[in-house]
């Protein structure tokens, strides 16, 4: 009974040191910053050289979702704000809240007055905030103070008049600033999408990220969940809980776990999740992590609200999803209802299908895709347009949208076929 219980104290020491480590961001991308060729490295160079010699930077951070771009970016901000906390001011901005320019240039007055400890007004112009924002970039100059303003999904921020951009690069070319603009976006051509008069002030400086490979996967896996062996754990206890982790990560069924899990949360922030999930299913009184403890936390996430509103769907939205996907895979920026409608078309036109129906009803399955969020629309622009002529967007991946295909009991064959190729 007494061994029992030093046996549950002592799993319970490690449980906890798992969990405090899943916690800290620090540790988790720590690998990222070991090679001095890594993008780390690359970044925390051009963002210090602007601290260190009083010069402005810009530069956009490119890769798809989950490859990291942010996680980098925030160890780098982490590290420099500890070495430099007195030179150092950050802005964020998010392209899905900000990308209207008066609303961005409003949030950057808002950021500024709250980190300079000023009153801010929410009722100035759009050109009192530019010349508030122009003062503040001439006075923390000549403080020797470095703003950095992080503009995440940059594509959308690439939109429209870009009269955000425009003034913010114009503004550091004219005043005796310290500044550097960060771009993140998943578009690899986003920079091909700004004006020309913004180009010409922007550097052309860019890091790109890729997805994880799945041996970089297991090796990320594998320095989360190791036990270090400087803790104050025993040492036999902490090296027999490391070698039956190599085990359990050479187990093709816990592989196809992981492949299974990372098909619909393909980025690290939601794998991290995932394994503190799985963590803390650990058996005490076992002391050590197994396969089951990844199958449980697995079918605890395994309710997708998307598929069971997929099932729901007629055969007609089914058509509509899988054409804007199509579209999608053809590189089409943004499409509305009469993109999908051309799209339909040509699908019926070169398969023959029995399922067509006229534009009035397809409109109404399109307006249902929109009650159910399946569908939204881009941006809130444009409220005085039909509902036919907005911009929209799919909220679900490709392998939800299969995985909801297989699972609907009357899919259309030809549906399958057009999601496989």
């Amino acid at each position: 009974m007494g061994r029992e219980k030093e046996k549950e104290k002592l799993s319970e020491k490690a449980l906890n040191l798992l969990r405090s480590r899943l916690s800290d961001p620090n540790f988790i991308f720590r690998p990222l910053s070991d090679s001095p060729d890594s993008n780390y490295s690359k970044l925390k160079f051009i963002i210090s050289t602007s601290v260190t010699e009083a010069c402005n930077n810009s530069i956009l951070l490119l890769g798809p979702r989950g490859s990291g771009k942010v996680a980098v970016l925030e160890l780098v901000l982490s590290d420099l704000l500890q070495q430099y906390p007195e030179a150092i001011s950050v802005i964020r901005l998010n392209g899905l809240l900000h990308s209207d320019d008066n609303c961005a240039l409003k949030e950057i007055a808002r950021q500024l007055c709250m980190e300079h400890q000023l009153l801010f007004s929410k009722v100035a112009s759009f050109d009192d905030n530019s010349q508030f924002m122009i003062a503040m970039l001439r006075e923390c100059g000549l403080a020797h103070k470095t703003i950095i303003f992080v503009l995440d999904e940059f594509g959308f921020f690439a939109q429209g008049k870009q009269r955000l951009l425009y003034s913010l690069l114009d503004a550091m070319q004219s005043v005796n600033s310290q500044a550097v603009v960060i771009g993140v976006s998943c578009r690899l051509d986003v920079d091909q999408l700004l004006e020309k008069r913004v180009r010409s002030r922007f550097s052309h400086r860019k890091l790109l990220f890729l997805s994880p490979s799945k041996e970089d996967t297991e090796r990320f896996i594998e320095h989360i969940l190791s036990l270090p062996m400087d803790s104050s754990l025993p040492h036999n206890y902490t090296a027999e809980f490391n070698g039956r982790l190599k085990k359990l990560l050479s187990d093709e069924r816990f592989k196809e776990l992981i492949d299974t899990y990372l098909s619909f949360n393909f980025t690290i922030g939601h794998l991290v999740r995932f394994l503190f999930q799985a963590v803390s299913y650990m058996d005490l009184s076992a002391g050590f992590l197994s396969l089951g403890n990844f199958k449980t936390a697995l079918s605890s996430n395994q309710r997708q609200p998307k598929l069971e509103c997929i099932r729901d769907c007629s055969v007609l939205e089914l058509y509509m999803m899988v054409c804007m996907k199509r579209l999608e895979v053809k590189e089409q920026a943004s499409y509305n209802f009469y993109s999908v409608m051309t799209e339909y078309k040509s699908i019926h036109d070169s398969f023959q299908t029995s399922d067509y129906y006229a534009a009035n009803v397809c409109l109404r399955a399109f307006e249902h895709l929109l009650q159910c969020q399946l569908i939204s629309f881009i941006d809130n622009k444009g409220h005085n347009q039909s509902v036919e002529f907005r911009p929209v967007k799919l909220l679900i991946s490709s392998a939800e949208l299969h995985q909801g295909l297989k699972s609907y009991q009357q899919c259309p064959a030809i549906l399958l076929k057009l999601m496989d190729r």
